[in-house]
């Protein structure tokens, strides 16, 4: 069995965020979410890795290079434009060849990974099988009607009047006939290649596509406050670990692990949470649900519920939450008068001044 995992999409909903890194890298827990998938495959016992990349290929090569550190072998597969799930499929057919799949959007987040689901698709004939959640918000995702057996009848990308509330997760396991189906797709109006569409081809001929309910969390990274609640998630399951250095007038509460060559002076820090290697956290509160990643400094502040991306200092400032911060950004008060807020921000980006 192989692999193909998607990490070419532009990452709209983070912007300005994905302007210049790739949406898939973005860190839950101090990791790129990418790297929770690959995980998963390889935990599910597959280890040859095809992965679909964009614009962003040079910073998605450079972080996984050729898999050895995840125990994988990755090959990599460009596409010229985001065309669609089924269009990745298309493209990769010289590499996936006969042999049956997985495929993983890559800034999906799965806990519990895929290790069951890759057995039970194993063991069964089915040509298809599709990963099935309930949700408030149907019309932004692929959503999959059953029938009164249980069996899929329909599926629709992004419907504007849904027939249901289960939506599309982004694990697929596919046999051989998919290429047949993605062959015999038209593009949709948003002239793109669906993945339904082609899932749609296999239930019209008489093939079996097999749904699966996940009851455990699952969530699709694309926003701000998907990415925090999955860091919260992740941060829940944390054990405890300090190899970094803490000062004896500073305090950890509860879970929270210090990574190496992190410094902590005059400070508290209250779980969970993780502060990255070779940062500096300095007469700072660092609140519950926190990440901070690796060379940042923070001084004088207050941060809770937050996300900061590598090599990024916060300075003078009395209180940040609910935030996701991106690399190698400075944030400190103005004291040049007249006193007045100071901006220089990125296209697509959102702030709330208290």
């Amino acid at each position: 069995m192989k692999a193909l995992v998607l990490a070419g999409g532009a990452g709209t909903r983070l912007r300005p965020i994905t302007h210049t890194s790739a949406k898939q890298l973005v860190p839950v827990a101090n990791k790129p979410v990418l790297f929770y998938g690959l995980e998963a495959i390889r935990d599910a016992g597959v280890t040859d890795v095809g992965i679909i990349v964009g614009d962003t290929h040079a910073e998605i090569e450079a972080a996984v290079g050729d898999g050895a550190a995840l125990d994988i072998s990755v090959t990599y597969i460009r596409q010229g434009a985001p065309l669609g799930l089924a269009h990745c499929v298309l493209i990769a057919r010289d590499f996936l060849g006969e042999e049956e799949f997985v495929m993983y959007l890559g800034d999906n987040f799965l806990i519990g990974g895929i290790t069951a689901l890759v057995d039970e698709f194993r063991a069964g004939s089915c040509d298809a099988q599709i990963l099935l959640t309930k949700v408030d918000n149907p019309s932004q995702f692929g959503v999959a009607e059953l029938g009164r057996d249980g069996q899929v009848v329909s599926l629709v990308e992004k419907p504007t009047n849904p027939t249901s509330d289960l939506a599309l997760v982004g694990v697929y396991m596919f046999r051989a006939g998919i290429h047949e189906a993605v062959r015999a797709i038209k593009p949709s109006w948003r002239s793109e290649l669906e993945i339904t569409d082609a899932l749609q081809w296999l239930i019209d001929s008489g093939r079996q596509v097999r749904p699966h309910l996940v009851s455990g969390y699952w969530k699709d990274t694309g926003r701000l406050e998907d990415m925090l609640e999955c860091n919260r998630q992740v941060l829940e399951t944390i054990e405890p670990r300090v190899t970094g250095s803490v000062d004896v007038h500073s305090q950890l509460i509860g879970r929270v692990v210090v990574e190496e060559g992190a410094v902590i002076e005059r400070s508290t820090v209250r779980g969970p949470a993780i502060i990255g290697r070779d940062s500096v956290v300095r007469d700072t509160y660092v609140g519950p649900f926190t990440s901070i990643y690796f060379g940042c400094t923070l001084e004088d502040t207050e941060i809770e519920h937050s996300i900061v991306l590598e090599e990024s200092t916060i300075r003078g400032v009395s209180r940040i939450e609910d935030s996701l911060i991106g690399k190698q950004v400075e944030v400190s008060p103005s004291s040049a008068l007249p006193r007045a807020h100071r901006l220089m921000l990125g296209d697509h980006s959102r702030v709330s001044i208290a």
